[in-house]
């Protein structure tokens, strides 16, 4: 029996999105980096190709696919060292929440814009207290009574692209009237609403999307502003952070793959004494170790993708950590034998490595630890107790 992993339409994609990243690549993203601009171009025109949109509804304006398309183009643009990461925020995160929650105004007025690029979202949910503890989020909403308005507080971290996007989505909490607790909801907060503020952090990480700091003093927010069931909670924010979590494993395998290509490239080449240095098992095996972690993660990556587009929420959940942990491990580790290959030039800005670095260690932290995955994996696959 022959198993199909991805359909002729998917490595149709794949073959599309790839050649589009090779027409831009890693020289395209480093350029925009040095000069402290955005991948406008090469945002544009995924978009004009529809790939932006692939995973958000057809009747407003998308591809009508799933998690399992975007995921292909977030990773076949990496590939090509030029990833594009808002991807994982705007289409995947937002435009993945508004589809499934929010109301017909909303998917009207976010969803076209998002699928076409013409339109941009954030997405805040961490905290300076609550790291990757979402019941420890501070940010709470509240009801004015004489107006139906919700006055937002709190403060956010490490919050990508808030300088280019039109609104941002943001985490907060609400109480609870029969219980008193208080429970997660989302809003979506216009970049120009009183009282929201952001401050940009100084990162060492080279990347075109910045960094934010946001704070909300009071921001009044319409009714409508709310996405979703206020009484929905969970089930609302990990419809986001699922996608999330597969769209950081495509990010990190396209990484992985760009740099094992590098690597393998020069390997080839580069003569030391014979034979060229690829010949050699301490150069060749550590390499072919590298490509074999990469295509397990994906495996787990398309199992987490086909699970969440299939809606089976809670299988998802747990591939999708899997996905993202593995997939991480196996950039970091492929980055690192990168560079090691490469000796000294793997260093210069010349093979453009070195960034990577820095960059590949972002999928072991964000936007979920992999020490809070572990934890996961281990109470809720294996069943044992909690240590927290």
């Amino acid at each position: 029996m022959t198993v199909t992993l991805e359909t002729e339409e998917h490595q149709q994609l794949r073959a599309a999105v790839a050649a589009l990243g090779k027409r831009y690549g890693r020289d395209y993203m480093t350029k925009v980096v040095r000069e402290g601009g955005h991948p406008e171009e090469l945002w544009a025109e995924a978009a004009k190709l529809g790939y932006l949109g692939v995973s958000l509804p057809e009747p407003y304006g998308g591809g009508g696919g799933g998690i399992a398309e975007l995921s292909i183009v977030l990773e076949e643009l990496g590939a090509a060292g030029s990833p594009l990461l808002m991807m994982v925020v705007s289409p995947a995160i937002c435009g993945t929440v508004i589809a499934r929650f929010g109301t017909e105004e909303q998917k009207r007025t976010w969803l076209p814009g998002l699928a076409d690029g013409s339109r941009t979202m954030a997405f805040g949910i961490t905290e300076p207290d609550a790291g990757s503890n979402s019941h420890r989020i501070t940010t709470t909403a509240r009801r004015d009574g004489a107006s139906g308005d919700w006055i937002l507080t709190g403060r956010k971290v490490f919050i990508s692209g808030v300088d280019i996007a039109d609104a941002t989505l943001i985490v907060g909490r609400t109480e609870d009237a029969r219980t008193g607790r208080l429970k997660p909801c989302l809003f979506i907060v216009d970049r120009d609403a009183p009282g929201f503020q952001r401050h940009q952090i100084d990162m060492e990480l080279q990347a075109p999307e910045k960094q934010f700091e946001l704070v909300l003093d009071d921001v009044r927010l319409p009714a409508e502003a709310l996405v979703g069931d206020e009484d929905a909670g969970l089930l609302q924010l990990f419809a986001g952070l699922n996608p999330e979590r597969i769209m950081t494993a495509a990010f990190a395998i396209g990484m992985g793959r760009y740099a094992v290509a590098r690597a393998v490239a020069y390997a080839k080449e580069r003569q030391v004494w014979r034979d060229p240095i690829g010949a050699h098992q301490s150069i060749a095996h550590p390499l072919a170790k590298s490509h074999i972690d990469l295509e397990l993660a994906r495996l787990m990556m398309q199992k987490a993708a086909h699970l969440y587009d299939t809606g089976d929420d809670a299988a998802a959940g747990e591939a999708a950590n899997m996905a993202k942990f593995a997939a991480a491990d196996a950039c970091v580790q492929a980055v690192d034998q990168a560079v090691h290959t490469l000796g000294g030039n793997g260093l210069t800005r010349e093979y453009g490595l070195a960034s990577l670095i820095t960059a590949a260690r972002v999928a072991r932290i964000a936007p979920v630890s992999r020490d809070m995955i572990l934890n996961y994996v281990s109470h809720q696959s294996l069943g044992l107790p909690k240590s927290y």
